[in-house]
């Protein structure tokens, strides 16, 4: 990892149109920074807008309002010839490797599509770019000519990490890329990840829910809540010193392998449901929800503050 910024988000919003003249806010105002080479892990419950985070930093979704900023410069999605570009940096694989192939095409084909559409190359030389690419993965050359309904659940996720990687981006958004598969191949698929990484100097994302698997593989972790982060620190700091209420309950909830300190650590309970991102509460988003929100906490929404170095959160309780 390098100090490098590759993908910034500034004041980065995405709502989405609802009938009646309501707009759902699926991400609300996130600024966050990825390192050159760093892994971010991104975890929340389901509907805080994970997902929508990033595919709007990796331009699937243009942004409602704020920028998306890539190698300090910042990504017109409006304009065809930049978001084209952009694309050949900045790949997904995505959580269901069941639904996310093409069954009509053939692994082959689904992996070297990306390079015919950006003019990679010629035929041939595509050709052994993914029997490469399959070597790479784990998987054999002969598995080029067969379709995706023939492969296991982790072997459909390794093609779709070898198509991620066909054009050589430098940027992969990793959306819960193993909560569909066994346990025994999601460790597979992780080790597969990590390797990449340090092989080509790729910078992830990696979205997921297994708070463990997010500290194994994360430099910092991002923590989300309807739509915001409400809290940002390198993995051993968050995990060792967590800050924000809704971090806290997150935590609480990850088992230890050693049965007698699970039976003797106290697990924080979340009253309620999460608020609605279509009407979304005044102040904090979390004051309806938090046992200790005051008044201030229900009148005005916190700011993403840097409470010691390199730790973020927005929380009023918690002083710098």
């Amino acid at each position: 990892m390098t100090n490098e910024v590759l993908v910034q988000a500034d004041h980065l919003c995405k709502y989405f149109k609802l009938g009646g003249g309501r707009m759902l806010h699926a991400v609300e105002d996130v600024n966050l920074e990825i390192h050159r080479g760093e892994t971010l892990g991104l975890v929340g419950e389901s509907g805080c807008g994970k997902s929508t985070l990033g595919r709007t930093l990796m331009g699937i979704y243009k942004p409602t309002k704020g920028k998306l900023v890539y190698g300090g410069k910042e990504i017109d999605l409006t304009n065809k010839k930049e978001r084209f570009a952009f694309a050949k940096k900045a790949q997904i694989i995505f959580q269901d490797p069941y639904a996310s192939l093409d069954p009509r095409m053939t692994v082959g084909s689904i992996i070297a599509e990306g390079m015919e559409i950006h003019g990679m190359y010629d035929e041939k030389k595509r050709q052994e770019r993914v029997a490469e690419l399959l070597d790479i993965v784990g998987l054999n050359r002969e598995h080029a000519n067969r379709f995706p309904h023939e492969f296991s659940g982790g072997q459909r996720q390794r093609i779709g990490i070898a198509r991620a990687l066909a054009i050589e981006p430098e940027f992969i958004v990793c959306d819960e890329p193993i909560s569909a598969l066994d346990v025994s191949i999601q460790a597979q698929v992780i080790n597969l990840l990590h390797e990449l990484q340090e092989k080509m100097g790729l910078t992830y994302l990696f979205i997921a829910h297994d708070l463990n698997i997010v500290k194994y593989i994360s430099d910092r972790i991002a923590v989300m809540y309807l739509g915001s982060v409400v809290e940002l620190a390198t993995s051993d700091e968050l995990y060792a010193n967590t800050l924000h209420p809704y971090s806290k309950a997150l935590l609480s909830a990850v088992p230890i392998p050693d049965p007698h300190k699970e039976a003797q650590k106290h697990r924080q309970i979340i009253d309620g449901d999460v608020p609605s991102p279509i009407n979304k509460p005044k102040g904090c988003a979390f004051s309806s929800r938090c046992p200790q929100a005051c008044d201030k906490c229900r009148q005005s929404a916190p700011e993403l503050r840097e409470i010691r170095p390199g730790h973020f959160v927005a929380c009023h309780l918690v002083e710098g």
